[in-house]
Order: C-alpha cells, then sequence, then structure tokens
C-alpha cells in the first residue's frame, strides 16, 4: 500500500531527492543513485530505507549484477506521475519526435 503525501512531505530531503531522481530517471541502482543525486552512499541507502517503508519505492533483483538490487517507484506511484505529467504524448509516442508533415509535397 502506497503511503499518503504527507508521508513523503514528513521525510528528510535526502529521501525527496531520491523520490524525484527515480521519478524522472526510473528504475536505478543504489550506485547509479548516489551517481545522478549527488548524495553519498550510506544517504541514498537511507532514503531508500525509509521510501520503501512507506511504500513508495519497491526493491528488486538487478539482473545485470545480481549482487545488487534496482530500485524503483511502486506501480502506483508511476501511475500518479504519468497522470501528474499530463499523461503519454498524444502520438502515442513518448519522448520522440514525431515526422515533419509532408502534406504540400
Amino acid at each position: 500500500m502506497a503511503g499518503s503525501d504527507e508521508e513523503l512531505e514528513d521525510l528528510p530531503p535526502s529521501a525527496k531527492l531520491v523520490f524525484k531522481v527515480l521519478e524522472y530517471d526510473g528504475p536505478l541502482t543504489q550506485k547509479q543513485i548516489v551517481q545522478e543525486s549527488m548524495l553519498s552512499a550510506r544517504t541514498v541507502r537511507y532514503a531508500l530505507e525509509r521510501l520503501q517503508e512507506i511504500g513508495r519505492v519497491d526493491e528488486d533483483v538487478y539482473f545485470a549484477d545480481a549482487r545488487q538490487s534496482l530500485y524503483e517507484l511502486t506501480e502506483q506511484e508511476q501511475e500518479q506521475s504519468v497522470e501528474a505529467d499530463g499523461g503519454p504524448e498524444p502520438n502515442g509516442s513518448e519522448g520522440e519526435e514525431a515526422e515533419p508533415c509532408r502534406c504540400a509535397e
């Protein structure tokens, strides 16, 4: 069960930053989160624990290196993030440029 927005607001700034990094960059390992956020490994580890406690982040196996874990927002958080952004691009190709119209040729 995902936590409320109030629970997220009560977290330290480092946990909010880790949440935003995962929101924008998708599933990442702890090492990748450290690189993206420029926080210390210990701070990121603590932030991930707090986010997991309130049900905002899931931990999975990182198949490229089973010694590491892959962290991502819970499915409910991902859906809320897409809704807040206004949903996927109208042409259905998220983030890709549309082909120019060749109507006048």
